[in-house]
């Protein structure tokens, strides 16, 4: 509350008023920025699936023991370490203005689908480590328990011990997920008219920045949510497991 005083108090608090709070610019630009806010949510949805599928088998590739899965194991590791050490800008602008100008007949030209594949990219790396670490936290016990019932380690990691390893790691997973939700924005970069590319051109048209505000609020009408899914979750696991002590 003392920020909120501070800050209409100031002298210069109408011409940020007029320049970032003007309702007027907000209701006319809502509709358009809206409709461009559904790539946003199609972005998100599609690198999502592919993401969760492509994570999932990298996690798989660095569980893999003994030395005959070695070179696979590196090349997961280096996969991980690389993407997640570059920003996703980077990848974003490289993919995006780099593959369509080699001009090779059968890529894809279009910005939105390099802004998914570099999304899928980045993405897949985080998400792999947070599989990996549901799968580390699953017993030892519970393998060796399944492979004596007479199922090889394929069928032991797949009916066993990845079941318990999503479950434990939905948590994260909704996290990382909101954070792609934010990074959709991101595409714009390469010209898709997304969300904040849109508000982009609305600025640019009257040089008011109320557009910005719109969307904005199109994100946190998203990530909110989700935020408090997450809290959910999390909270339900921590229910479960001291029922569990109890028992």
């Amino acid at each position: 509350m003392a920020i909120v005083f501070g800050v209409t108090r100031a002298a210069g608090w109408p011409e940020v008023k007029a320049a970032f709070f003007d309702w007027g610019n907000y209701r006319e630009s809502f509709p358009a920025i809206s409709r461009a806010f559904l790539l946003n949510v199609k972005i998100f949805l599609i690198a999502e699936a592919f993401i969760l599928v492509f994570a999932l088998l990298l996690a798989v590739v660095r569980s893999l023991p003994g030395p005959v899965f070695f070179p696979l194991r590196a090349l997961a590791i280096a996969y991980a370490d690389f993407f997640r050490g570059v920003p996703t800008i980077l990848v974003i602008a490289v993919l995006g203005f780099g593959a369509p100008a080699l001009a090779v007949g059968g890529i894809p030209t279009s910005t939105t689908f390099w802004g998914i594949v570099s999304l899928v990219l980045i993405y897949t790396a985080y998400v792999s480590e947070v599989y990996r670490a549901g799968i580390d936290s699953v017993h030892p016990s519970q393998e060796a328990a399944a492979r004596s019932l007479g199922l090889t380690r394929g069928q032991a990691l797949a009916s066993v011990v990845l079941p318990q390893a999503v479950r434990r790691v939905i948590p994260p997973l909704l996290n990382d997920f909101i954070g792609l939700q934010k990074d959709t924005a991101l595409v714009g970069i390469l010209g898709s008219v997304e969300a904040f590319k849109q508000a982009q051109i609305e600025v640019s048209a009257d040089f008011n920045f109320t557009h910005y505000l719109v969307a904005a609020t199109l994100f946190v009408a998203i990530t909110i949510p989700l935020a408090r899914f997450t809290d959910w979750l999390v909270a339900r696991d921590r229910r479960r497991r001291q029922v569990g002590s109890l028992v």
